[in-house]
């Protein structure tokens, strides 16, 4: 008896020190960022479990909590930087940040707050890239890629073993007679110029219209809805299909072990669909490199090939992988995040359609006929598409969180709720978020935050407190803009949307519906849950 109570003394007394330990470490913690208020959950952010399950107060933080809140998080610890702190694995924390200034401070000097690059590796599937790299490496990829992206990109041809430089065609016009290639095709051939079209869910619009813009724009291959196409000798899916399934499957990719991926259907055609677009890529590097006057053009595949295979002293070069890494995030980004937006977009205006008349309004006073789509030259002018589709994404951006960490003892200042400044301690290695939902709705910059106001955009705006696209002047912010504008202005002049009538929500308030339509989780990007929509032609 008495061996078994020196046994529960021993056992408590273990269980008191750890957790006089786990106290200790908690207000070490606590003090390293000036005991800085904020959340305070057992598994920390990054873990599966604070992924995978909801919010639950005190247990885990939610995947989608920071697109829910906005800024509320912030208006609690009363200024413009929360922190978070966790006990799992480790007593730590992790700083929000929705100041403009010391985001600014934080992207400008990236030696001082890198990119956490092993948080990226698993968009590293066929090679690295832009978005996986940092530093020196990040430069490199970031030289031979802005070219293609720039109004009149560079096209690099090797003509008898000498490599030329000539002016090509702007890829971005590419992006924009694609589109509206690709919208007279469904207009024509999906949707029959019916005098109303009813969709369950609008991403069945936006998601194929955007691939086929990037297959062309990206791959310099054109994709039709009602093309049929057969697989070519060697392959088990063509390359539409392939492309069509990876870029559904990113996601299932990211999160199944490979040796669990032959467990379902699904599961195998995701991992077929990885394996054959590497294939085709492979066999349009080989036959690009038998024969290099030939196949090519302006889309990015063509301009990133040419400088994999320059052979000028001075200028970098890419691996075959390394080509398709930079070509597989570039799919992504203009692929699945201008379609979420896009689909967005399109609720908002059904959901304000006060908004959406002075949309075609201003479309009307741009374009002379109506009967004939604009020409890329016109998209400057038509700054009201474009204050829609950048209100768009102050509203619903398409990345919450933009990790960065400490790779120094610093501190940064952000205002408090009276605009006073507050200086916060950052020890080397802390880890620190840029929220972007909070910096788009932060009062002290934006008024009325929480509402639909394209016009903020048709002058001055804070440009500091506005950040939709990755820091670092994303280098396909040009692209997805030309996309988007074209997208929207050609479908809103010829149709007008609005939320799908169903009983069910007959009793439903306009903030109910609201509500409803941008619901959205964390994915890659953020991405709507449902969006019924009806679009009705104008006459």
């Amino acid at each position: 008896m008495g061996s078994l109570s020196s046994i529960r003394f021993l056992a408590y007394a273990t269980l008191a020190f750890g957790l006089a330990q786990l106290w200790t470490k908690w207000r070490r913690v606590a003090r390293s960022v000036g005991n800085l208020p904020g959340l305070v959950t057992i598994f920390a952010p990054t873990t599966l479990a604070s992924n995978l399950l909801p919010r639950i107060p005190l247990i885990t933080k939610g995947r989608s909590r920071e697109i829910e809140t906005g800024y509320a998080d912030f208006a609690v610890a009363g200024c413009d930087a929360f922190a978070h702190r966790s006990t799992w694995p480790r007593p730590d924390v992790m700083l929000y940040v929705a100041d403009p200034g010391a985001i600014k401070e934080i992207t400008t000097y990236r030696s001082r707050f890198p990119k956490p690059v092993e948080q990226y590796g698993v968009l590293a599937f066929y090679g690295n890239n832009i978005v996986a790299s940092e530093g020196e490496e990040w430069k490199r990829y970031r030289k031979i890629s802005a070219p293609a992206f720039s109004e009149v990109s560079l096209a690099i041809c090797r003509v008898r073993s000498v490599a030329h430089i000539h002016p090509a065609k702007s890829n971005n016009k590419l992006v924009w007679d694609e589109s509206v290639r690709i919208l007279l095709d469904m207009i024509e051939n999906v949707w029959n110029r019916a005098s109303s079209v009813s969709i369950d869910h609008v991403l069945e619009v936006t998601l194929p219209i955007t691939l086929f813009i990037i297959a062309a724009a990206g791959f310099g291959r054109r994709m039709s809805f009602t093309e049929e196409l057969t697989v070519p000798p060697g392959f088990t899916m063509t390359f539409k299909d392939a492309l069509r399934v990876v870029s559904e499957g990113v996601l299932i990719k990211l999160a199944v072990p490979k040796r669990a991926l032959g467990l379902t259907k699904r599961f195998r055609e995701v991992d077929i669909a990885f394996e054959q677009l590497q294939k085709h890529m492979l066999h349009m590097i080989r036959s690009r490199k038998q024969s290099p006057g030939e196949d090519g053009g302006h889309d990015l595949f063509s301009s990133l090939l040419g400088a994999a295979f320059n052979d000028a002293d001075d200028e970098p070069t890419l691996a075959d992988d390394e080509l398709m890494g930079n070509i597989f995030v570039f799919l992504l980004a203009g692929h699945e995040t201008t379609a979420h937006s896009l689909a967005f977009c399109f609720a908002l205006l059904a959901l304000y359609p006060e908004k959406q008349d002075r949309l075609f309004e201003h479309i009307k006073s741009v374009m002379s006929d109506l009967d004939h789509f604009p020409q890329y030259q016109d998209m400057a002018r038509f700054t009201y598409s474009m204050a829609v589709f950048n209100e768009t994404l102050r509203i619903r951006p398409p990345v919450t969180v933009i990790p960065k960490y400490s790779e120094e003892d610093t501190t940064l200042n952000v205002k408090d709720a009276e605009g006073r400044t507050r200086t916060i301690p950052v020890p080397k290695g802390t880890a620190i978020n840029i929220h972007t939902p909070g910096l788009h709705n932060n009062p002290h910059y934006w008024e009325s935050p929480s509402e639909f106001i394209p016009e903020r955009f048709l002058g001055n705006y804070p440009k500091d407190a506005f950040l939709p696209f990755r820091p670092r002047a994303c280098i396909g912010r040009r692209f997805a803009e030309t996309e988007a504008v074209a997208i929207l202005t050609i479908l809103m002049s010829q149709y007008r949307v609005h939320v799908k009538e169903d009983p069910k929500y007959a009793a439903e308030t306009h903030a109910e519906t609201h509500a409803r339509l941008l619901r959205s989780v964390n994915g890659l990007t953020t991405t709507p849950i449902d969006i019924p929509l009806t679009f009705e032609r104008r006459m």
